[in-house]
């Protein structure tokens, strides 16, 4: 199970139109960017958790992958010569600083500031200020009085050239200009839903950084399980060498037990190094320097889950999610935005005026002045005005929708994560069983065959069981830590659940 290939699955969970969410074991795609539909589960023996494909298998993944910004990151910090402990809470305080998702939610929030403040700079006052040495020679002939020396003997017919000087302070300020205004609400609105935005971005990389943790925990866990099941091979083995020495077992017992051995060698190696790579992702997506060597100090917890009555968790979600409120924004946003290009043909007023001293030369000055108040009535603009509402009711909307959708996205997610749970659970409890079930069956098969009753037949497929129980309680147990993330996600409280979840761990 590849590291990246889960993360792509998570990506899936929650996006909506306004920002990028996340996850769970049945991901969803409610935005652009869809992906596959399951997550990484169980490896193989008797469970019913489906195993996922390597991302190798499939440039497309790889390459969406490599291009979504919740799995990289802008790594920082030295790299120290000895083993850096992290724990859960450290990876996610790491992927709030560095992932590159969250630093580019933060750069959206500066641009939408910018963007308030344009929208707001028509309805402020502007002032200048001007200082000028004019020099100018005038042709009247070329202005149209070429008659005049004709009529006015001597009068000149070039003017000039002369010079003044002018300093002058100039403002203006709209009066009223709803237009205007109903653009800045809308624009702070757009800012409003930007920081809802950078907030679910949060919850994203919280839960992208939580699932990559819990991988990593699984894989570590499949390794301490590869590990010894390559020790009870070697057990075994060393048995059949034995019995086979006092002519108590026949050679195809010797060597079906090493052939047994070599598989469990080889499933260690594959083992050690999918941990390797899931540390690598994990490094990845908190900005860890790859090349720090890093030991996980937090394990998988289980803890039941106490049952959260579906109203009571829908009314938190909606109350709590920051993409909704993000979406509630936006449709106000839209709002003003009709509003605003329905101004278009009302009448607006301004006000002009500018002091100054202007003369011949800087020695000899006068004051003058010029002020104004005018009133702008549109007549006929080409249909401007009504092109501008024809696109902002589009947007308007389009906005409904996308909030429509997003909340009944909501409710799905929400029923979706406690189905997920409560199967997780189940699975887990089951899987316990069955592993403590065949150690029994194995530790007895051992017996028969060194008593000498059958062969090792009974012995090789007991491991095999063995170690397909393990493997599924590894998945179910990852699986129900993830739907626990998943469920605090879908709330609305990734960020807080998690770290009061592993907190008490």
């Amino acid at each position: 199970m590849t590291a990246r290939f889960t993360a792509i699955a998570l990506l899936t969970f929650a996006i909506s139109p306004i920002s990028l969410t996340v996850p769970g074991a049945a991901l969803r795609a409610q935005g652009p960017s869809a992906a596959p539909d399951s997550l990484p589960q169980a490896r193989g023996g008797t469970s019913a958790v489906a195993t996922p494909l390597p991302a190798a298998q499939f440039p497309a993944l790889s390459q969406a992958s490599s291009q979504n910004p919740l799995l990289g990151s802008v790594p920082e910090g030295t790299i120290s010569g000895g083993v850096l402990p992290l724990s859960i809470a450290d990876a996610i305080e790491r992927g709030l600083r560095h992932n590159l998702g969250q630093l580019l939610s933060s750069d959206a929030i500066t641009s939408s500031q910018g963007q308030l403040w344009q929208a707001r700079s028509s309805l402020l006052p502007n002032l200048s200020a001007r200082v000028s040495e004019n020099a100018a020679q005038v042709d009247l002939a070329a202005q149209g009085f070429e008659k005049l020396s004709a009529r006015f003997p001597g009068f000149p017919t070039v003017i000039g050239p002369f010079g003044y000087f002018d300093a002058r302070a100039i403002a203006s300020q709209s009066l009223v200009d709803m237009n205007a205004i109903d653009n800045a609400r809308s624009a702070e609105r757009t800012r409003v839903a930007a920081k809802f935005s950078y907030q679910d971005m949060r919850e994203v990389v919280v839960l992208v950084v939580g699932a990559t943790y819990l991988e990593a925990i699984a894989e570590s866990a499949r390794v301490d399980s590869a590990e010894a099941q390559v020790k009870t091979a070697q057990a075994l083995y060393d048995q059949a060498v034995d019995l086979k020495r006092v002519g108590a077992s026949a050679g195809i017992d010797l060597l079906r037990a090493q052939v047994e051995l070599q598989i469990r060698q080889q499933q260690a190696i594959a083992a050690r190094n999918d941990f390797a790579k899931q540390k690598l992702s994990l490094a990845r997506t908190i900005g860890l320097p790859l090349s720090q060597e890093f030991t996980l100090t937090d394990t998988a917890p289980y803890e039941p889950s106490t049952v959260v009555p579906l109203e009571d968790t829908l009314e938190h979600a909606y109350a709590q999610r920051a993409d909704f409120q993000s979406a509630l924004a936006q449709v106000s946003a839209a709002t003003f935005a009709r509003r605003a290009a329905t101004a278009e043909h009302l009448p607006s007023a301004s006000a002009y005026a500018d002091y100054g001293l202007a003369g011949p030369t800087p020695d000899h000055l006068h004051g003058s002045f010029d002020t104004y108040v005018a009133l702008h009535i549109p007549i006929f603009a080409g249909n401007r005005a009504r092109g501008d509402a024809l696109v902002a009711d589009a947007d308007l909307a389009r906005s409904r929708q996308q909030l429509e959708n997003l909340r009944a996205q909501i409710e799905q997610d929400v029923r979706s994560a406690l189905l997920d749970l409560q199967s997780a659970s189940e699975q887990v409890n089951v899987s316990r069983s069955n592993a403590d079930l065949a150690q029994q069956t194995l530790t007895q098969a051992r017996d028969r065959f060194s008593a000498g009753v059958t062969d090792n037949i009974e012995v090789v497929q007991a491991q095999q069981s063995v170690a397909n129980a393990n493997d599924s309680y590894i998945s179910s147990l990852y699986a129900y830590n993830l739907a626990r993330v998943e469920l605090a996600r879908a709330a609305g409280s990734a960020e807080r659940g998690i770290r009061e979840y592993w907190k008490g761990k």
